[in-house]
C-alpha cells in the first residue's frame, strides 16, 4: 500500500481492526490523519493479539512475584532461580488462527516464535512442548489438520535441534473451525547473563538480524485477533513461513554475541514484526527511534513501508548495540550466513521517525501506541453454575466395558502417534520422555533437572470456568509433584472466544480469578503468558481453554518417580479422597452422551499437603511409581500405569460407593502410588502423620487388570484398543478430507 495515495476511510479503518471510538484516539494522539503506513502500524499495536485490551485489567490480578522469580510478566519470557547461578526461561504461546489456515507453517512458526522468546533472553532452549486441541474426529477437516499441526511441530523442533518432550491432545467439536496449538519452549541461562528488551543510549545503534523481510505475515497480529468466518482460507497469506536451519543458525549467533557484552537490548519479531519489536524496545527505555526502511534486508522486490513495517516474516532479531561494535557483531552473523543490518539509532524524541527513499513516510510518538493502548472493562456476566450430579444418577454400565471404551475414547487413546514424530531425545538430557506426567530433562554438566508440564480441562472450564481455573493450575501442580519437582512457577495461554460478548468475557473473568486462586494458594506465580481471544467461527466459540504450561526443578535427578508398575506384588496406594464425582467427566460423554455437570472442586490446601507429601515420598526413595489421577479416574489411571509396564494388578474397590462412580470418578488431587509392602507401611505412617488421605486398593500381578466382583481385562487388550485409535483414525480415508 502507498503511504501517499491509499485515502483512509471508514472501510480502510474497519479493515484494519480498528473501532471508531479507536480511530478519534487515533486522531487525537497524532493531532492529524495518519497515512496508511501509520494506520497499520497503530492497527497492529492496537490488536488483542498485542495489547491485550480485553484482557489486562483482569492479567495484572494474577500473582506473579516470589524468592526465585528473577524475571515476571512483561518480556519476552519469565525467568525463575534454579540455584547454582543458573535461570530458567519459559513462555507459552499461541499460533491458533494460523494454524488452522495453514496447518504445517502455522505450528511450524508458533514453535519458532516461541523459540525466539526464549533464547532472547540468553537461555539455549533446551526443551518444546505443545498443548493441542482439534476438532471432532469425524468432521471433515480435522485428519487434515492433526496431520499437518503435528508435521509442522516435529519438522521445526526436529530441524532445529531441540528435544519436545510432553504435551497433550484434545478433540472437541467445539474446535472444529478454530483449532488451538500453544506451543512452550524452557531454556536455561546464566541468572546474571539475563537479556532485556528496553533500549538505551542515544545514538546507539539498532541493528536488524537474521532472515530477510518478505510480504508473509502480513497482519498476522490483526488476523489473529479477530473471529473466522467461511472465507477463513481467504487468509493464506497471512500465515508466516517458516525455516528451522535458519532458526538454528539465529540461535547460535545470538548466543555467540551475548557472550561479548556487546548487547544493549534484544527483542525477537514476532506478532507485528519489525513493528512491534522497535516500538517495545524503545517504549521500554523510554527513547525514541529513527529508521532507514531501505536499510532493511528485503527478499522482494518494490516492497511499501508499510509491508515492510507489518511483515511477520520468521527468524529476524532487532538489538541495540555498544556504539563502535557494529563490525564485531557483523562478522559474528555473516559467519553464521545471516543478515545483518544497522537499520537506525536511538534518539531522546520519543518518537518513531522511519524514513523510505529519503523522505520521511511515518512520525509517531512511541509511547502511546505501545502504553495507552486502549484498555477495556469488558462487560461480563457470571456463567450459570451446572448442578452438581450424584453417582447414583448416572447409569452404571459395567465397569471393564466401560473401561474399554473409555481407554480407546480420542482423548484417552494414546498419542504415540503424535509424539514419535518428535524427536524428544535430541541433546541427550531428557529424562522423562512423552507419556509421562511430565516432561524432564536434566540441567546439562549438573546433577539436578527440570520439568515441565500442560495441563488444563477445557469441559470444566466451560460448566464453571472459576473451577476450571483452578483445576488447570491444580493439575500442572500433581504433573510436577508426580515426578518428583518442586512446582516452581507457571506460563498461561488464555484462548477464549469473543471478549465482547458478556458471557464470553465473564468466562475469561473467572477463569483467570480461578487461575490467580489456585497459583496463590500453591505459591506457584506466572511469570509469563499469552491470550488469545476471537476463538470463534459463524460465531460459536470454542470451549473456555486457558491452557496452563508450568516449570518445576529436580534437585537430585536421580530421585524422581515415572509412571510404569515396576515389579509384580507391590502395594498400590490411592492418596486423597474419592467421592465418585461423575459431573462433567470423561465416563458421562463417552459413556451417557452426556457433557452436563458441576466439575470436581478442587481444595487448595490438600493440594499443597498432598504435593508436599509425594515429593517427600520421592526424594527418600519410598515410592516404586507415581501416577497422578485425571481424565477418567481411578481405573483409566491404573489402566495407564499397567499399559506403561505390562504387569497388571488386582484391585478391591470399597463397598461405600456404586462401583462406576468409585472407578471412574474425576475427585481431584488423587495420586497412586506403589511401593513394597514395607515402604507401604511406612507410606501410610507418614501419610497418617501429615494429615494426608490414604489407602490400599490392590497390589500389582499378572498380566491383566482385574476389579473385584468387575471382571478382567488383559493388559494387551487394553494396549490394543488404547494404541489402536489414533494410527488407525489417520490411517483411514475420510470422505472431503
Amino acid at each position: 500500500m502507498s503511504s501517499k495515495t491509499t485515502p483512509i476511510t471508514p472501510d480502510v479503518i474497519a479493515a484494519h481492526g480498528l473501532t471508531p471510538d479507536e480511530y478519534q484516539l487515533v486522531l487525537s494522539i497524532m493531532g492529524r490523519e495518519p497515512n496508511i503506513t501509520e494506520l497499520g502500524i497503530f492497527s497492529v499495536m492496537w490488536s488483542e493479539h498485542c495489547s491485550y485490551k480485553s484482557s489486562k485489567k483482569w492479567l495484572k490480578t494474577l500473582p506473579t512475584t516470589a524468592p526465585w522469580v528473577i524475571c515476571g510478566p512483561g518480556e519476552n519470557a519469565g525467568v525463575i532461580d534454579i540455584g547454582d547461578g543458573q535461570a530458567a526461561i519459559f513462555k507459552m504461546e499461541s499460533h491458533n488462527h494460523p494454524s488452522y489456515i495453514e496447518p504445517y507453517q502455522g505450528a511450524a512458526t508458533g514453535v519458532g516464535g516461541i523459540l525466539r522468546d526464549v533464547f532472547t533472553m540468553g537461555a539455549r532452549p533446551v526443551a518444546n512442548l505443545n498443548a493441542l486441541r482439534f476438532g471432532d474426529p469425524s468432521h471433515a477437516k480435522t485428519r487434515h489438520l492433526v496431520s499437518g499441526v503435528v508435521a509442522g511441530i516435529g519438522g521445526y523442533g526436529n530441524c532445529v535441534g531441540v528435544p519436545t518432550v510432553g504435551g497433550e491432545t484434545n478433540f472437541h467439536a467445539s474446535y472444529n473451525g478454530n483449532i488451538l496449538v500453544n506451543a512452550m519452549t524452557v531454556g536455561i541461562a546464566s541468572a546474571d547473563r539475563i537479556f532485556y528488551s528496553a533500549a538505551a543510549g542515544v545514538g546507539n545503534p539498532v541493528v536488524y538480524v537474521g532472515s530477510k523481510t518478505g510480504r508473509d505475515g502480513i497482519h498476522g497480529a490483526t488476523m489473529a485477533s479477530a473471529e473466522f468466518s467461511e472465507d477463513s482460507e481467504e487468509k493464506r497469506p497471512t500465515v508466516q513461513v517458516g525455516d528451522p536451519f535458519t532458526e538454528k543458525l539465529l540461535i547460535e549467533a545470538c548466543l555467540e554475541l551475548m557472550a561479548t557484552d556487546s548487547i544493549v537490548a534484544i527483542q525477537d519479531m514476532g506478532a507485528a514484526g519489525l513493528t512491534s519489536s522497535s516500538f517495545e524496545m524503545a517504549s521500554k527505555g523510554g527513547l525514541g527511534i529513527a529508521m532507514d526502511l531501505d536499510a532493511v534486508p528485503q527478499r522482494e522486490r518494490g516492497m511499501t513501508p508499510y509491508e515492510i513495517m507489518l511483515s511477520e516474516s520468521q527468524e529476524r532479531m532487532l538489538m541495540v548495540l555498544k556504539p563502535g561494535l557494529e563490525d564485531k557483531a557483523r562478522a559474528i552473523f555473516e559467519k553464521w550466513e545471516l543478515d545483518f543490518a544497522v537499520v537506525g539509532h536511538l534518539t531522546d524524541t520519543g518518537r518513531m521517525v522511519l524514513t523510505h527513499q529519503g523522505e520521511v513516510v511515518a512520525d509517531l510518538p512511541i509511547d502511546p501506541l505501545a502504553k495507552a493502548s486502549p484498555e477495556y472493562d469488558r462487560p461480563w456476566v457470571p456463567g450459570v453454575k451446572q448442578p452438581v450430579i450424584a453417582p447414583e444418577e448416572v447409569p452404571a454400565h459395567p465397569v471393564m466395558e466401560a473401561l474399554k471404551t473409555l481407554i480407546a475414547c480420542p482423548d484417552l487413546a494414546s498419542k504415540r502417534w503424535i509424539y514419535e514424530q518428535y524427536d524428544h531425545m535430541v541433546m541427550n538430557d531428557t529424562i522423562g520422555r512423552p507419556g509421562g506426567d511430565a516432561g524432564i530433562v536434566r540441567v546439562h554438566g549438573t546433577g539436578k533437572a527440570l520439568a515441565m508440564t500442560t495441563d488444563c480441562t477445557p469441559r470444566y472450564c466451560l460448566a464453571d470456568p472459576h473451577e476450571g481455573g483452578r483445576q488447570a493450575v491444580a493439575e500442572a501442580y500433581r504433573n510436577l509433584s508426580a515426578v518428583g519437582a518442586r512446582p516452581l512457577a507457571v506460563t498461561d495461554n488464555l484462548n477464549f472466544g469473543n471478549p465482547e460478548k458478556p458471557e464470553i468475557m465473564g468466562q475469561i473473568v473467572e477463569a483467570v480469578q480461578g487461575m490467580g486462586e489456585a497459583c496463590r494458594s500453591l505459591s506457584f506465580p506466572v511469570v509469563s503468558g499469552n491470550v488469545s481471544l476471537y476463538n470463534e467461527t459463524n460465531g460459536i466459540a470454542i470451549l473456555p481453554t486457558p491452557t496452563i504450561g508450568a516449570v518445576g526443578l529436580i534437585e537430585d535427578a536421580t530421585k524422581t518417580a515415572s509412571v510404569p508398575f515396576k515389579n509384580v506384588g507391590e502395594t498400590i496406594i490411592v492418596l486423597g479422597e474419592t467421592k465418585g464425582w461423575l459431573g462433567c467427566s470423561l465416563y458421562l460423554r463417552e459413556l451417557c452422551g452426556r457433557e452436563d455437570g458441576a466439575p470436581p472442586p478442587v481444595a487448595l490446601h490438600r493440594e499443597k499437603r498432598e504435593g508436599e507429601f509425594v515429593r517427600r515420598m520421592i526424594a527418600q526413595g519410598a515410592v516404586t511409581a507415581v501416577h497422578d489421577v485425571s481424565d477418567g479416574g481411578l481405573l483409566v489411571a491404573l489402566a495407564e500405569m499397567a499399559l506403561a509396564s505390562g504387569i497388571g494388578a488386582s484391585i478391591a474397590a470399597p463397598q461405600t460407593l456404586p462401583a462406576h462412580a468409585w472407578c471412574f470418578g474425576e475427585d481431584q488431587g488423587r495420586y497412586i502410588l506403589t511401593a513394597t509392602a514395607a515402604e507401604a507401611m511406612v507410606i501410610l505412617e507418614a501419610a497418617q502423620r501429615a494429615s494426608v488421605t490414604a489407602r490400599v486398593i490392590g497390589h500389582t500381578a499378572g498380566d491383566s487388570l482385574t476389579v473385584e466382583g468387575q471382571g478382567s481385562i488383559s493388559v494387551q487388550d487394553l494396549r490394543q484398543r488404547n494404541e489402536g485409535w489414533l494410527p488407525g483414525y489417520m490411517a483411514a480415508t475420510a470422505t472431503g478430507a
